[in-house]
């Protein structure tokens, strides 16, 4: 099951009581984490949940069971300084649930736990190997191909080894991930090896519970049929990739599973804030019959 999806609405804090509040100043990224943040504004009742407001770590939702305990958090803490958040002064606004479920499969990672290794993911085909080139080896890597030409979309870099593939926009910048899809095309075999390079990334792996996947020749993807009762009724995996691990995707971790990178500048891993680098080179390998063939993203 998604986590909800909340706003900010725009009329102001004092107008439209709920039991959810955005607060500003207040996340990961200034120090204070989900559990501290908890502890204070549990004083004024329960809270059912702490939820990232946006990739930024600065902004984050709380969630009361009553919209009661939320009015009083918001007059005691709004605009004041609080010793328990590091003297922090908080801004804080009433928010509200928005119940879409694009926007509900779009949370940041921080809902769902990072595992740092392919067991942990437990996703039948999914294999990581850390430290597959040593630090030399990535820089010469890509010393050389910053010696070729890139050929620039409108979001990415990218330079082509062999079989031509077009994946139409979709670069690694900061705060710039890769939308939900699943690859296929007669071209190639069943195997894609993914080595990360420069900086790391969270991918996330999802699968619905409810409808089925069919080829669509039209795009070179598995898309889902109409028969989706629930598109929260899914099932969720976030696995941490850093510099230098090489990634393979086989059988169902292909082929039944969404593959994405969240739209983040940020990432959490276990408590710990790690920043998107200003560069990831994606290397991608796919296999033609008897020739093995890679694409580089930027």
């Amino acid at each position: 099951m998604g986590v909800p999806r909340f706003t900010r609405p725009k009329t102001p804090a004092t107008d439209s009581p709920s039991p959810y509040l955005y607060v500003a100043n207040c996340g990961p990224a200034v120090g204070l984490s989900y559990d501290t943040i908890a502890s204070v504004f549990n004083t004024f009742g329960q809270v059912k949940g702490i939820y990232a407001a946006d990739e930024s770590g600065t902004r984050v939702i709380v969630s009361y069971s009553e919209a009661n305990s939320a009015q009083q958090a918001l007059t005691a803490l709004n605009g004041k300084s609080c010793a328990d958040l590091g003297g922090r002064s908080l801004h804080i606004r009433y928010s509200v649930i928005q119940p879409n479920c694009e926007a509900e499969s779009q949370q940041v990672n921080e809902h769902i736990p990072v595992s740092l290794l392919d067991s942990e993911v437990n996703i039948p085909g999914l294999y990581l190997v850390h430290d597959f080139l040593s630090p030399q080896e990535e820089k010469e890597l890509l010393a050389a191909v910053d010696e070729r030409p890139w050929i620039g979309l409108s979001k990415r870099r990218v330079q082509h080894y062999g079989y031509e593939f077009c994946y139409g926009v979709n670069e690694y910048p900061p705060g710039v991930g890769l939308s939900p899809h699943i690859d296929t095309h007669s071209a190639f075999e069943g195997l894609i090896f993914s080595l990360s390079l420069a900086g790391p990334c969270i991918m996330e792996f999802r699968r619905y519970l409810d409808g089925s996947w069919v080829p669509d020749a039209a795009s070179s993807a598995y898309t889902k049929v109409e028969n989706v009762v629930n598109c929260s009724n899914l099932v969720r995996r976030s696995l941490y990739l850093p510099p230098r691990s090489i990634l393979l995707l086989s059988g169902e971790a292909r082929y039944a599973w969404q593959h994405y990178i969240p739209h983040h500048k940020i990432d959490m891993v276990n408590q710990s804030v790690i920043r998107r680098g200003a560069r990831r080179v994606s290397f991608t390998f796919r296999k033609e019959e008897t020739t093995s063939i890679f694409l580089i993203d930027c």
